[in-house]
């Protein structure tokens, strides 16, 4: 299958939570399959932490580079793209097409850097549903995610529930936790005390804090990943026996630098603060007291919560706090506790049990006419 990124353009004002308003920002998006007539078969996905609108398939003039739920959406697949319309968004702030920090201020004409305000969870779904409005769907299918894609996907059947008839929320949670909000403080702080982030301004120094990004993604990755994951595939295996250095002896620590440094060749380090920040703040309780049955209380979707049993970031017991709130409120909801030993990227993989719980979600929606 192959995608074709699109660049959507937006001159209103876009109201952010920071109390700023974003003028004049792009929104990178692509498309699978075909919009029926009634415009009633789209299915919107949310990405997470440093994914992209790049949701599947591959492009013509780069035929290795996939996407990142290209086991999930296609032809057959789960998400079928010849039932369904699927679209994949960028979210601002990113730096992979949409407005962000390493793209360019139009007021100015310099590049963002710093100056890029901090946005939310809400102010991404507000802009997607403005991208809705400009591709003339005024209803989805269905919405869903997994991690913070997840935590958007709710968001979406929170803040717009007319125009969302079913929500799927994969390995995500109400709000993070203080360890999880420990986590990417430490991650944070490691990019901002690169000697090369100058305050967020780098790319005026032509200078990349590589050694802060490249430290960050070791942490973030720690969390991704089960303990028993990392044993079996690990271990205290050595890679050439003991030096007595700080260099890269044991596997698991090549692995973890491997995939520190190739991230900082790619990713942008005042993205990855606003993003892990918008995690942080996410909290959708926050306005009603902490009662999440009352917040999710304007939903009127259909909901299909996972939750993996080995993932200890966003663990099963957060999804099931979402699934009490949902019945408490008297809300349409399917749980399902994946058994599986990848940890919080289980998500990604291609797991039939899994799998076979989006398929047939979806797959009994679409028959029951549920839109």
């Amino acid at each position: 299958m192959l995608a074709t990124p699109q660049l959507a353009r937006f001159t209103e004002p876009l109201p952010l939570a920071c109390g700023t308003l974003l003028r004049d920002y792009e929104l990178a998006y692509e498309t699978y399959g075909t919009l029926n007539a009634a415009r009633s078969n789209a299915i919107l996905v949310c990405h997470a932490l440093n994914a992209s609108h790049h949701v599947a398939g591959e492009y013509a003039e780069a035929p290795g580079n996939t996407g990142w739920w290209d086991n999930m959406v296609g032809p057959g697949k789960p998400v079928d793209t010849d039932r369904f319309f699927v679209i994949g968004v960028n979210n601002l702030g990113s730096c992979f097409g949409s407005s962000g920090p390493a793209s360019r201020n139009p007021a100015t004409g310099r590049v963002w850097g710093a100056e890029f305000p901090l946005v939310t969870v809400e102010d991404w779904v507000d802009s997607h549903a403005r991208l809705l409005d400009r591709l003339g769907i005024d209803r989805l299918h269905a919405v869903m995610g997994g991690s913070l894609g997840g935590m958007q996907a709710l968001t979406w059947a929170i803040r717009y529930p007319q125009r969302v008839a079913h929500a799927l929320v994969i390995a995500a949670a109400p709000n993070l936790s203080a360890q999880n909000i420990a986590f990417n403080e430490v991650a944070r702080q490691a990019i901002m005390t690169d000697p090369a982030f100058h305050g967020g301004n780098f790319a005026a120094h032509a200078t990349k804090p590589r050694d802060g990004l490249t430290v960050a993604r070791m942490i973030g990755h720690i969390t991704y990943i089960s303990d028993d994951q990392m044993e079996a595939k690990f271990g205290r295996g050595l890679r050439e026996g003991l030096k007595f250095s700080f260099d890269r002896e044991f596997e698991i620590e090549s692995y973890l630098r491997y995939q520190g440094e190739k991230f900082s060749e790619y990713y942008d380090a005042n993205t990855y603060l606003r993003v892990t920040k918008a995690l942080d703040y996410y909290d959708p309780a926050r306005a009603t007291g902490g009662d999440l049955a009352r917040a999710l209380a304007p939903a009127t979707a259909r909901f299909l919560i996972v939750s993996f049993t080995t993932d200890w970031r966003f663990s099963p017991a957060r999804s099931r706090e979402i699934v009490k709130a949902l019945l408490a409120g008297k809300k349409p909801v399917t749980y399902a506790e994946i058994d599986a030993p990848h940890g919080h990227d289980a998500f990604l993989l291609d797991h039939p049990q899994y799998h076979g719980v989006v398929r047939a979600f979806l797959a009994g929606a679409a028959a029951a006419g549920h839109a």
